[in-house]
């Protein structure tokens, strides 16, 4: 029976914006630097170089987790734009929870399907969707 293959180790790289490519660096592998012309190719990159400066097959190297590291000017933007689609996917399930509660309402007021779409500025079928998701 083959020995079982040791537990792969993880690793985090940084990604730098330098002029058009992205620079790789590995800290826990001083020295290990790579570089690659697009964000989505930095994990397959830094697999590369972790293979070669540890002489493995890529496949055994762990996960890979890419750190960008951006101007801070970037990274507050990108911040705030992560908190602002937080805020809207929250507003969205409130918006929808308030569309059901409100056809079941209606609904149970006697207002027909088509009568609650009118109020509710959706197609009667629509409604039957809301209605029956309720009710399951």
């Amino acid at each position: 029976m083959a020995p079982e293959p040791a537990a792969a180790v993880s690793y985090r790289v940084q990604a730098t914006r330098s002029g058009d490519w992205w620079a790789i660096t590995i800290p826990a592998l001083p020295g290990a630097f790579s570089q690659c012309k697009r964000l989505d190719q930095v994990e397959a990159m830094a697999r590369e170089v972790i293979a070669l400066m540890l002489d493995i097959d890529p496949t055994d190297v762990g996960d890979i987790e890419v750190d960008v590291q951006l101007p801070d000017q970037l990274a507050d933007d990108l911040a705030t734009l992560r908190r602002s689609e937080r805020l809207a996917d929250d507003a969205r399930q409130a918006a929808a929870h308030a569309q059901r509660r409100a056809a079941e309402q209606l609904r149970a007021a006697g207002l027909s399907v088509r009568d609650i779409g009118r109020l509710l500025g959706v197609s009667h079928q629509r409604v039957s969707q809301i209605l029956a998701r309720e009710s399951a």
